[in-house]
């Protein structure tokens, strides 16, 4: 049997390889930090969806229609997370994302993973009307799923959604999908299965006069 030296570099990379039950883990040497090849690299969920925002804003501006963002959010995540765990987390993400995805009314659109426990939908040419009414037939699929969630008083987990909308025109902007993240909190603080819209286009006119 093989003695874990309890001193030491050594010692303590050996006991978190023990712990981790992994003894041939690679783990960095000493006075070396674990960073990314590219710190600069974006992650593959957010560079994914940067390069459908991208694509969608130049899509709207070329024909002078309106761009969608949706967002959706796992209700209660962090007290689900500590109940079930990672494995559950992930699990009950990828059930969410096949209920998500058979609705969307294009083939062009796509279920995004968003965040540590989320989705956003880049939709362009997608009118804010059509948008709410897409967003209550995702709630009512996530109900019928019935994913139990014993840490939500409605008994099975649930999604919020942020919907902002805009008419892109111009040089590429973020804030369309900044201001869906923030109605999505804005629709948490309110409750579970809460829906938040925020419309930009008035905004986006006035700005634009004042310029």
């Amino acid at each position: 049997m093989n003695k874990v030296t309890m001193s030491g570099n050594d010692g303590l990379w050996a006991r978190i390889r023990a712990a981790l039950g992994r003894p041939d883990a690679h783990v960095p040497a000493y006075g070396q930090a674990a960073i990314a090849q590219n710190p600069n690299k974006k992650p593959r969920h957010a560079q994914r969806i940067d390069d459908e925002l991208r694509r969608g804003w130049t899509y709207c501006a070329e024909r002078n229609v309106s761009l969608c963002v949706m967002t959706l959010e796992f209700d209660l995540y962090a007290a689900y997370f500590a109940a079930y765990g990672r494995e559950s987390v992930e699990q009950a993400l990828g059930a969410l994302e096949g209920t998500v995805t058979p609705l969307l009314p294009r083939d062009s659109y796509r279920c995004l993973r968003h965040g540590r426990a989320g989705f956003v939908l880049v939709m362009p040419d997608m009118p804010a009307l059509m948008a709410r009414e897409l967003a209550s037939r995702i709630a009512a699929a996530i109900r019928q799923l019935g994913l139990v969630n014993r840490e939500s008083h409605a008994g099975q987990v649930t999604m919020s959604t942020g919907i902002a909308v805009t008419n892109p025109q111009g040089k590429f902007e973020r804030v369309v999908l900044e201001q869906a993240n923030d109605a999505v909190k804005k629709a948490q603080r309110r409750g579970i299965a809460r829906l938040e819209v925020v419309d930009l286009r008035g905004r986006d006119e006035k700005r634009r006069k004042a310029a």
